[in-house]
């Protein structure tokens, strides 16, 4: 009995010891392509019925009764994996499922954490999901060190993006690999581009010289956004969002999968509508996509991608600033629109409207030559078509929302009672003027044809050394002229303009030509085309040995820009002069991995660019070939330096960086004439700063992130200008050209030491996530901070030959906004779906995010009453169903 019982003790207490005496899973999770570590690829055990996330160095760890069976590895945008269990799996990599990725991640020249020497920032699909909402694509950006966004005059697309200080025209944005900064003046309209969010799979921004090999360079950083290739399994989605001011939003994606043979598809369809936040901003605009990839054999793929996103939206002008009394004054608010207003008939005038279509068409060539060689190649084109809408005539100041001079709401032709533009004044004045309407309402429009090649060719020369050559071709027409669309009371229309052209430029002019009664339909203003032409070659040398990463990269490039001008020209003399740039840079750095936690890089370069062709090259684009002799090419000099960690619950990157901006030419509007503008030189600028950002896991479910970014960025010379009346004549006064003989005298204007505005040099970020209930819901903070920011400012028109000193603009005040977000996850029978809600500054805090000093010539600064500003969005919400089937 007694030996039973002993035995019976003993089998419950060995059943016990067995039921704790748990085995271990580990391993870590990267990227195939890229060898970055995968954070938060969901890890399970289907014998154990247990699992876990990989954390942010891509590694898990988790316990099981014993290491049996498979695990299943899912993580967005990657092929599911079924592998055999066991106690470490080491390291283990996972493949997209986006056919043609590979060659799209050569092209774009994107950066590996611990091994690209550049300061980064990577923005996933699921954040673009979570946070984008009803924002403008910039603004998800907005977390990021040294980036500023705004949503400018807040109509659909018109956001604009600073980094670290420096605008959109020295910030390269790359689709794929492929360049959409504009040809002619270097920006990147975002309304053309705002359904990439739609079919972005990810998006990085490299701050600094960043690790572009095309032969273009950024100066201030580059955005590269990767969108979706061909899903490698069939599926797809359909979505439906709403919002505040009758947002909606409707999506849907399918794709085929890959077949036997190799071809697969994907499409993808969107439309958003709504009234816009800021009264009189209604908008319309579509997304569509299409990618169809071939896997020819193991060497040989094709993937073709054309997308695009055509749109039209009322618009609040973004210079149509008003002083913080005059927002206070206005019914409406923040919200007020100053050109809103009525005809004699009650009908909307939409004086500010823009519609666009610009699609991106490209075809991939991935070619793998050998076990070391590979040739990835792109052709591109990209055809513009659509126009934006401005007044023309011989006094239209009075049309414009406020005075350009001080901020103040311009009362000419506006209604007492309601506060809104009342155009029947208009009507009447130019009905019942003999000689036609002295105002009209036009369409500026826009349109072009822009074809590249970008082909890059790499090899490894040794086990240790690999090296990547190639070359960038883009060739550039733009045609853009101003047709009627509203006389707006009258019965034709005389351009003064055309009085204004000169007997060099037109010999033999006519006054049938000077004084044509023009129709609604007819040419006014301009009409000319523009050319650019860029060749360059680009290489760069990479060598990686255990922890030691250093690469030497360089490339040569030619700008050739040309115009020919129709309206102020007669045939025999519509082809300008045409010049051709020679630029170059060369650039270099190296990381080193102290160990597997810790590592440090460095990087440096110089920039040669040529000039933009708008405002550099050119003195007066839309009206004149006239050339700036004097143009030469922009320089720059970078530095930098930067420290990473990364465990399981911490990754945290500290960089410091330091940029000399020289001989840049800047191209302002003087004083309070919108025609008059100077066209100046010898413009330096200091930026310097220190970032800090990172995110943290302390428990399984919560992650915490944050960022810091304290920027020191001044204007540092003494910069020489010329005055250009709206003819793109010379001039000593702003207004009338020189006189035969005359001397086109020099104006200074020293802005030595004065703030950089138009961006927060000061930001900082927090924010916080937390899932529960088996991760299906999760909730999530955002704060962003900004102060330093300091105002644009204008220009004044000095005496020819005098200086003007300038002293920094006045500072808007620091603020702060708040944004929440949640969304769960759940099953509509086998289907997954996903509920999200967001609200955008919770608090509703007012605040403002641009301004303008009218009088930066002030010691001591301009005081709060007499500067114009914009104020940021108040509290904005949406929610959203996604299903994937």
């Amino acid at each position: 009995m007694r030996r039973k019982l002993f035995f019976l003790l003993f089998a419950v207490l060995f059943s016990s010891i067995s039921a704790f005496a748990q085995s271990t899973i580990k391993g870590k999770v990267i990227d195939k392509d890229t060898k970055e570590p995968l954070i938060g690829v969901s890890v399970f055990s289907q014998a154990a019925k247990a699992g876990t996330s990989t954390d942010l160095d891509g590694s898990f760890s988790f316990k099981v009764s014993s290491v049996s069976g498979k695990l299943d590895l899912t993580y967005v945008g990657y092929k599911t994996m079924h592998i055999d269990a066991s106690a470490d799996l080491g390291v283990i990599e996972m493949e997209s499922d986006a056919i043609g990725l590979k060659d799209v991640v050569v092209t774009s020249s994107i950066a590996i954490r611990r091994k690209t020497p550049v300061a980064i920032s990577v923005i996933e699909p699921e954040m673009l999901e979570t946070k984008l909402s009803s924002q403008e694509f910039p603004e998800i950006l907005k977390s990021t060190p040294g980036v500023y966004a705004t949503k400018q005059g807040g109509g659909y697309g018109d956001s604009r993006i600073n980094l670290r200080g420096f605008e959109s025209a020295n910030i390269a944005v790359m689709v794929n690999g492929v360049p959409v900064n504009d040809m002619e003046w270097g920006g990147v309209y975002w309304s053309n581009w705002a359904g990439l969010s739609d079919v972005t799979r990810s998006m990085q921004v490299q701050r600094g010289l960043g690790a572009s090999k095309v032969a273009a360079p950024s100066v201030g950083g580059t955005i590269n956004i990767v969108t979706k290739s061909t899903d490698a399994t069939k599926g797809g989605f359909v979505f439906y969002g709403l919002g505040n001011d009758n947002y909606n939003k409707l999506a849907f994606s399918v794709s085929t999968g890959l077949s036997e043979n190799g071809w697969a598809m994907t499409f993808l369809g969107s439309k958003n509508w709504g009234d816009g936040y800021i009264m009189g901003t209604e908008f319309e605009a579509y997304t569509w996509f299409l990618n169809i990839s071939k896997i020819i054999n193991d060497n040989h793929q094709l993937s073709f991608t054309a997308f695009g996103s055509p749109q039209w939206h009322n618009q609040r002008y973004s210079g149509d600033y008003l002083t913080i009394s005059g927002w206070q004054q206005q019914k409406d608010g923040y919200k007020f629109n100053p050109t809103y207003g009525f005809d004699n008939q009650g009908e909307r005038v939409n004086q500010n409207r823009n519609r666009y279509h610009k699609p991106q068409i490209s075809l991939n060539h991935f070619w793998t030559i050998n076990d070391k060689s590979s040739l990835s190649t792109v052709a591109y084109v990209s055809i513009g078509d659509g126009a934006g809408r401005a007044w023309r005539g011989s006094n239209y100041n009075g049309l414009y929302g406020t005075n350009s001079s001080d901020g103040s709401l311009n009362q000419d032709y506006r209604d007492p009672l309601t506060g809104y533009m009342d155009y029947t004044s208009l009507l009447q004045s130019n009905k019942n003027n003999p000689n036609g309407s002295d105002v009209v309402l036009t369409e500026s429009r826009n349109n072009h044809f822009w074809a590249g090649l970008i082909s890059t060719y790499t090899t490894k020369l040794t086990e240790e050394i690999d090296f990547y050559g190639g070359i960038d071709v883009r060739y550039y027409a733009g045609l853009h002229d101003s047709k009627i669309i509203d006389l707006m009371g009258g019965d034709f229309y005389l351009d003064p303009q055309r009085k204004g052209i000169s007997e060099t430029n037109w010999p033999g002019l006519t006054d049938s030509y000077k004084y044509q009664k023009l129709k609604v339909g007819d040419v006014v203003y301009r009409d000319n085309t523009g050319y650019v032409s860029q060749n360059g070659v680009f290489s760069q040398a990479e060598y990686n040995k255990e922890a030691l990463s250093v690469f030497l990269s360089g490339s040569l490039s030619t700008s050739t820009y040309w115009k020919k001008d129709r309206y102020y020209y007669s045939k025999a003399n519509q082809k300008s002069d045409s010049k051709t740039f020679l630029g170059f840079n060369v650039k270099g750095g190296a990381n080193y991995n102290l160990t597997e936690e810790h590592n440090v890089f460095f990087n440096t370069g110089y920039i040669s660019r040529a000039p933009f062709m708008s405002g550099g090259y050119f003195t007066n684009i839309h009206t004149s070939n006239a050339v700036n002799k004097d143009a030469i090419n922009e320089k720059l000099f970078s530095a930098e330096v930067g420290y990473g960690y990364r465990s399981k619950y911490l990754s945290a990157n500290l960089n410091l960086y330091y940029t000399k901006w020289m001989d840049k030419t800047m191209v302002s509007t003087l004083g309070n004439d919108r025609n008059s503008f100077v066209n100046m030189s010898g413009i330096n600028a200091r930026h310097q700063g220190i970032e800090l950002d990172f995110v943290a896991k302390p428990i399984r479910n919560l992650e915490i992130t944050g960022m810091v970014s304290l920027g020191d960025w001044i204007w540092d010379s003494k910069a020489t200008g010329y005055a250009y009346n709206n003819m793109g004549q010379p001039t000593n006064d702003g207004n009338n050209p020189l006189a035969e003989g005359e001397e086109h005298k020099a104006f200074f204007v020293d802005m030595k030491g004065v703030r950089v505005g138009n961006s927060a040099q000061t930001t900082f970020a927090a924010g916080a996530s937390y899932k529960m209930f088996n991760e299906k819901l999760t909730v999530g903070l955002d704060y962003t901070h900004y102060s330093d920011n300091y105002a644009n400012f204008k220009i004044e028109m000095p005496n020819a030959g005098g200086t003007y000193k300038y002293y920094s603009p006045w500072k808007i005040p620091s603020a702060g906004v708040l944004d929440a977000r949640a969304n769960y996850k759940f099953k509509i029978g086998t289907l997954d779906a996903t509920i999200s809600g967001n609200i955008n500054n919770v608090l509703n805090q007012e605040y403002i995010s641009d301004a303008l000093d009218y009088n930066a010539r002030t010691e001591g600064g301009s005081s709060w009453e007499n500067v114009g500003v914009m104020y940021g969005f108040g509290r904005t919400y949406t929610a959203s169903l996604r299903v994937r089937f």
